[in-house]
């Protein structure tokens, strides 16, 4: 900044007042609002936005969403000075950047941040900005007090490029997730399973989130919630229409959306109830008995895929005579695997690997609660011979 060093910082949440409580640090001149009217008093804060974006040279958006930006900067525009700079600082959609961006023109910084609130802290952040040179001149001095610049060429982008960073997160979690679901049902201990996933490429979050993995009583907080990563990745798979893993794993976590994104690694894995039908298709194989699959399948359910370059559905009785009774001859060296499930309340989708001699199938199964528990109600098959 060239003249004053005034900032407005409006959001004071995790993020926000970390970035505030710096800022200060530095021996800018700060002065906070935050929507919620909590505040961590750290920073010199005002009730009235207008009152903060009033004097200020810069103001610093730390908010939710993009509806809350928008919703904020219509609520301060006739407060904002000809030559202010709005530099924003929160994790949006694209589309949602690119409309700011056009609103407010050359003024417009959109800057997401790549680091946490230790981070924010610290002064290490990694800064995506996006913005005319003039404009990002003017708030570098700020930025750097923060992290390091990477300029992007326009909001959009940066808005984007941030989303694939926090997917890396949340795919991050979530393989943590699945070797501490597997190390608990091979009864390793927790402890020793972080102790050797420390060692390698999950290290970094594992040494970080140890005390929330072990659940530990302790006093500190959430640095990043599940409902903030939970949101996030939700917009990146909207923004780029195309399915996204990693959106549902986390939006269904039965953990607090308030909870630290490290308590998401630690859900159990699904009940035995929703595995039982997927095992007892298991053992129908694996047996040849027919009344396995009975068990297994609602009587209405139906097994389709190509068989001899035909689409074939067969109703569970029609696919119950292509069992004999007895396992097949080559049996031992068959092999079967639940490759992967996802329970959304009353129904789920689970994927299984066979490999049956000379073929591989993937099953593809949708299973629903019923009165008398889970039960398959339809199956695909891809045979890959």
């Amino acid at each position: 900044m060239t003249t004053s060093h005034t900032i407005a910082v409006l959001g004071l949440g995790r993020m926000g007042g970390a970035i505030a409580t710096r800022l200060a640090a530095q021996d800018w001149d700060v002065v906070g609002w935050t929507r919620s009217g909590r505040t961590s008093g750290t920073v010199k804060t005002t009730g009235d936005p207008n009152e903060a974006v009033a004097r200020a040279d810069l103001v610093l958006l730390a908010l939710f969403d993009g509806p809350a930006c928008e919703q904020v900067l219509d609520d301060v525009r006739g407060s904002l000075r000809p030559d202010t700079i709005v530099l924003n600082t929160s994790t949006i959609a694209p589309a949602e950047a690119s409309r700011l961006a056009l609103k407010l023109g050359p003024s417009y910084v959109h800057a997401p941040l790549l680091g946490s609130v230790p981070s924010a802290a610290a002064g290490a952040l990694q800064i995506l900005a996006a913005a005319d040179q003039e404009a990002l001149d003017r708030v570098r001095p700020v930025l750097e007090s923060l992290g390091t610049v990477r300029r992007v060429d326009d909001a959009s982008s940066a808005a984007a490029l941030k989303l694939i960073a926090n997917n890396s997160l949340a795919g991050a979690v979530l393989a943590l997730r699945d070797s501490l679901r597997q190390a608990d049902a091979l009864a390793l201990p927790r402890t020793q399973t972080l102790d050797v996933l420390e060692l390698g490429q999950l290290g970094g979050l594992v040494a970080r989130k140890r005390h929330f993995l072990l659940d530990e009583p302790t006093a500190a907080t959430a640095e990043f919630t599940i409902g903030a990563l939970a949101k996030d990745v939700a917009l990146l798979a909207a923004a780029s229409n195309t399915p996204l893993r990693s959106a549902t794993g986390l939006a269904d976590s039965p953990a607090g959306l308030d909870a630290d994104i490290a308590v998401a690694a630690t859900v159990p894995a699904v009940e035995d109830a929703v595995l039982e039908p997927l095992r007892a298709y298991i053992r129908g194989h694996a047996t040849g008995d027919p009344t396995h699959f009975r068990g297994a399948f609602l009587p209405t359910a139906h097994i389709e895929g190509i068989r001899d370059g035909a689409f074939v559905s067969w109703p569970l009785d029609e696919y119950c005579t292509l069992f004999q009774g007895r396992p097949a001859p080559d049996e031992p060296t068959r092999s079967r695997r639940i490759d992967a499930i996802d329970v959304h309340g009353t129904v789920a989708t689970a994927t299984m690997t066979l490999s049956h001699g000379a073929d591989t199938f993937t099953d593809l199964f949708l299973l629903v609660r019923a009165a008398d528990g889970w039960r398959i109600a339809n199956k695909a098959y891809h045979r890959h011979s």
